[in-house]
C-alpha cells in the first residue's frame, strides 16, 4: 500500500483492500460505520461493489487489528461471543498471494 491510511472517522473503522479486493474496489482502503458484526462484513461489501463476494472474497483471508479472524456466514443470530468490529478498528481484505 502505497499511501498513509488515515484514522477513521469518529464512528468509523477502518477497511484496508488489498491485490484483487483493491481492484475490484478501485480503492486501497475506506471508511466504514462502526459497530459491525463480522458476519455481516461480506453482505455490506456486496450491497457496495456488487459481485466481490464470488469474484473475490470467499477465497480471501481477514484480518481484525492485524490477527486473522473467520468470517461466519451471515444470518440474523448473534451470540454472546459473537466477533464485532468496533470504532477504530483496522480490518483488512486478504485477497490469495499466489507466487511463480
Amino acid at each position: 500500500m502505497s499511501s498513509t491510511v488515515p484514522k477513521a472517522p469518529s464512528g468509523h473503522f477502518n477497511l484496508l483492500y488489498f491485490a484483487s479486493a483493491s481492484t475490484y474496489t478501485s480503492k486501497q482502503f475506506e471508511p466504514l460505520p462502526a459497530p459491525l458484526p463480522l458476519r455481516q462484513l461480506f453482505s455490506t461489501l456486496e450491497e457496495r461493489y456488487s459481485g466481490i463476494k464470488a469474484k473475490v472474497l470467499e477465497s480471501c483471508m481477514v484480518t481484525i487489528n492485524l490477527s486473522y479472524v473467520d468470517v461466519p456466514e451471515d444470518s440474523n443470530e448473534g451470540g454472546a461471543d459473537e466477533t464485532v468490529i468496533k470504532e477504530g478498528d483496522e480490518v483488512a481484505i486478504i485477497p490469495p498471494v499466489s507466487s511463480g
